[in-house]
């Protein structure tokens, strides 16, 4: 390491991260997401280490893309992203933050606690699915809502409709 060059502390880099928009939700950051792992130096280079919201999240290039942007305008030009797939990342991850913020952008968030839902189970493969997590529904707060689809804009959420107000949104599907 170069002792005449200040490396911004790792406190401030957390910050930088955290004004990081998720490319598929931009309302919440890649640190209200959970997926920052670890940020450290390994000698001059700055190191963020990434766990994708699954292994094959079409995302993960673009955040590599984004950290690094982000980094190269604090300074810091040789920013390395490593990604990490064990531990799986989890709804759990989540910080409440993310959580009120996807609600008032229209999508609700997580029900309950991905470790519960740590087994195979492929009842919830099927379109009715009898043991479902109550949804509310992030407009007019009605847990009068139903699944539409399994699948939802992205693959990390589910298609639901207000039976209530008739509104159609987004669930992020606890995982």
């Amino acid at each position: 390491m170069n002792p005449a060059v200040v490396m911004p502390s790792l406190d401030q880099v957390w910050a930088w991260l955290a004004e990081v928009p998720d490319p598929e939700i931009p309302v919440i950051s890649i640190t209200d997401l959970g997926i920052v792992r670890e940020v450290r130096y390994d000698g001059d280079q700055l190191v963020v280490t990434v766990t994708p919201t699954y292994s094959g999240c079409p995302a993960t290039e673009v955040i590599a893309a984004m950290i690094q942007e982000a980094m190269a305008a604090h300074g810091i030009a040789n920013a390395k992203m490593e990604t990490r797939l064990s531990p799986a990342w989890t709804t759990d991850w989540l910080t409440p933050e993310a959580k009120a913020k996807l609600h008032d952008y229209g999508i609700a968030p997580p029900v309950g606690l991905a470790a519960n839902e740590q087994r195979i189970d492929i009842s919830r493969l099927s379109r009715r699915v009898p043991d479902a997590p109550v949804v509310v529904c992030p407009r007019c707060a009605s847990t009068n809502t139903e699944m539409l689809s399994q699948f939802g804009s992205t693959p990390c959420k589910s298609l639901y409709r207000c039976k209530s107000c008739r509104e159609p949104f987004d669930y992020f599907k606890c995982h």
